[in-house]
């Protein structure tokens, strides 16, 4: 078993417990009634009771992991954002660093199988659903921050200790903004999933204009 650290330099991750596993599947089955629901009625018509009904699940059980029915939708609105760090985070040494963004975020994005062109709905219908709700947008700009915070751990752990701090710091905020600016743009349009005017689409342009006046990084290290 290897003892290969992450790009973040932290502890390498252990397996998830059973009881994890299924706390966590108890909360995304909550955030997809919430997410269904939202769609449907929008946020002012939902209630908690009525997610946990939808989810079924008992009131008590969604407040043990949601203080608020807005909350309950953050695992499906960063749950693309995880697996895209988890991606760049394997990027082979030598890899310049905003090759390598630009690759993952286009792949994350790129609505390839069922799980990620359903993931890319459920982002369109809450991200529609948040322009009348503040509490839900809340949810989505700390999912963001959340998503850039870490992103500095990977990017510091690919670029090394000689990276500058800033740069580290720009390149996260551009990454993350190219991301969240896509997503908000498309889902005001009705344009598709994949091709001109998709997210993955939008997300690269996005990226390009953001860092294009940065020295930016390098290449990723050997670890």
């Amino acid at each position: 078993m290897s003892d290969k650290k992450p790009a973040d330099g932290t502890a390498p991750p252990r397996s998830p417990s059973l009881t994890e596993r299924r706390k966590a599947a108890t909360q995304l089955d909550i955030a997809r009634a919430a997410a269904e629901l939202f769609t449907e009625r929008g946020p002012d018509d939902t209630t908690a009771e009525d997610i946990a009904q939808r989810a079924g699940v008992a009131l008590r059980t969604f407040y043990r992991y949601f203080r608020s029915k807005q909350d309950a939708v953050a695992p499906l609105l960063a749950g693309g954002a995880d697996r895209w760090r988890a991606e760049l985070a394997a990027t082979a040494p030598g890899t310049a660093l905003p090759a390598a963004l630009e690759r993952s975020i286009a792949g994350s994005l790129a609505a390839e199988g069922e799980e990620a062109e359903e993931g890319l709905r459920w982002t369109r219908g809450l991200l529609r659903a948040a322009e009348h709700d503040p509490a839900l947008r809340a949810v989505w700009y700390r999912v963001n921050q959340e998503s850039e915070d870490r992103l500095r751990g990977v990017l510091a752990g690919l670029a090394g200790p000689s990276a500058d701090p800033l740069e580290l710091r720009l390149a996260a905020a551009a990454a993350t903004d190219a991301i969240r600016i896509a997503l908000e743009t498309w889902a005001e349009t009705d344009a598709p999933s994949r091709g001109e005017g998709s997210p993955a689409a939008l997300a690269v342009r996005c990226l390009r204009e953001l860092m294009g006046g940065m020295r930016v990084l390098g290449v990723a290290g050997g670890g």
